[in-house]
């Protein structure tokens, strides 16, 4: 029996379907395909889900937006999960309780009619509230460490709950790069008018303009204590260095764009430069990018 079959008799009301592709769901926009994604559409659904591919040993990768994801060329044999049927968007207070599958756009829209700030610095960043949460999303003036008060997640088949102090948090990381998956987050905001947040939208959606454009992860390194990832590359003569269908921006030296190219590409590119950097400059970058890795696998 396929997985697909096997989880529709096991779990039959769970949202399921064949053949996922990768690169039509990640922005680097490469990749191969999975046998199954599946779109759990409650905490309970998620806690079921995620004990049953732990019992079976059935290989899984959790999936946000795609935005800082590196997936791989190969058929992967195991479940995509997705978050999507997660979506739910509550205020409580001066705070908005989110969903994992909340996308960025959203959130800022709730929070604008709730007249709720703060969230403003997360303008024009390709996230959900679980992959955002996951990564530590977000700008030097805020990360969705500076927002989140508690998280309500999924760990060995279990929902928790979490306080903003026990999440692991740190730059481009947390707790759940992991196997923890979020399944909500509560978000301290500020009492505003929906003008002043329209203008500080605005201000930062025209920081982001200048970032490169194209199919890419964003950045892909960490930037080191006291120092830019990007100065390093560009200082280190990478601009431009291209493996196949893969290039570093020429604009910002952190960015790896995919112009045509394949996941390993872009792998080969990211290890050559990291490489380079080390050696010229004695600098270790850590990748804000997640490399695709099953768990169970």
């Amino acid at each position: 029996m396929g997985i697909f079959a096997f989880l529709k008799e096991r779990m039959p009301a769970l949202a399921a379907e064949r053949d996922f592709d990768f690169s039509r769901h990640t922005t680097i926009g490469c990749g191969g395909r999975a046998e199954v994604a599946v779109f759990p559409s409650s905490p309970e659904e998620l806690c079921a889900l995620l004990r049953l591919l732990k019992e079976t040993g059935i290989p899984y990768f959790l999936l946000g937006a795609g935005a800082n994801v590196l997936p791989q060329d190969e058929f992967f044999e195991g479940v995509v999960v997705r978050f999507s049927r997660m979506n739910a968007l509550r205020r409580e207070k001066d705070a908005i309780v989110a969903a994992a599958g909340v996308t960025g756009g959203a959130l800022l829209r709730f929070a604008r009619g709730e007249a709720l700030s703060g969230f403003e610095p997360l303008c024009g960043i390709p996230m959900t509230v679980g992959g955002g949460t996951a990564m530590n999303a977000g700008i030097p003036l805020r990360h969705f460490s500076d927002l989140a008060e508690e998280v309500e997640a999924v760990a060995e088949g279990k929902l928790i709950r979490l306080q903003g102090r026990e999440c692991g948090f740190a730059e481009k990381d947390s707790i759940f790069r992991g196997r923890i998956a979020v399944v909500s987050v509560r978000m301290r905001g500020a009492a505003s008018t929906e003008e002043h947040i329209l203008r500080e939208e605005e201000k930062f959606r025209t920081r982001r303009g200048g970032l490169p454009h194209g199919r890419s992860m964003g950045c892909v390194f960490v930037n080191p204590p006291f120092a830019s990832a990007g100065r390093l590359i560009e200082e280190c003569g990478l601009m431009g260095t291209r493996i196949g269908g893969a290039v570093v921006s020429t604009q910002h030296a952190n960015f790896i764009l995919n112009e045509g190219g394949t996941a390993s590409d872009v792998a080969a590119l990211a290890d050559r430069v990291r490489e380079e950097v080390r050696r010229k400059k004695g600098v270790s970058l850590r990748e804000e990018i997640r490399r695709f890795r099953g768990e169970n696998a």
